[in-house]
């Protein structure tokens, strides 16, 4: 079992920069893959990032390579997702997420999901 807290929304100006925090619970963190996604209001949710158990790979959507990047922090049971350039289409309720399985782009193949945490996007 695992409950995730994001955290680090806010109201942020066109290219500036934001680091969301998830904040997770329970002893088994690290044997999680975890992923990032978002949702706009009347819009599905889509994939934003994922990253495996260890941290050593990676995957982003087309639309924020180059721009987001997530990471975690086995020790502290905490994955961030730092997004730099920030565009309004950016704007969303941004959802951490948990694997038992590999990571992956699917929503579907999530587990456990936090509450969410609202970005908002500019001029």
């Amino acid at each position: 079992q695992v409950q995730l807290v994001e955290s680090g929304g806010g109201l942020v100006q066109a290219g500036g920069s934001l680091r969301l925090s998830c904040a997770a619970s329970g002893r088994t963190f690290s044997s999680y893959a975890m992923g990032w996604f978002r949702q706009a209001p009347g819009k599905e949710r889509k994939f934003v990032a994922a990253i495996n158990w260890s941290g050593r790979n990676t995957d982003y959507t087309d639309s924020v390579k180059g721009r987001f990047t997530i990471s975690r922090d086995n020790a502290k049971n905490t994955v961030y997702l730092q997004m730099n350039s920030l565009k309004p289409e950016d704007t969303a309720v941004y959802y951490c997420a948990a694997s038992r399985e590999s990571y992956s782009d699917n929503s579907r193949r999530y587990d456990y999901w936090g509450q969410g945490t609202q970005v908002t996007d500019s001029t």
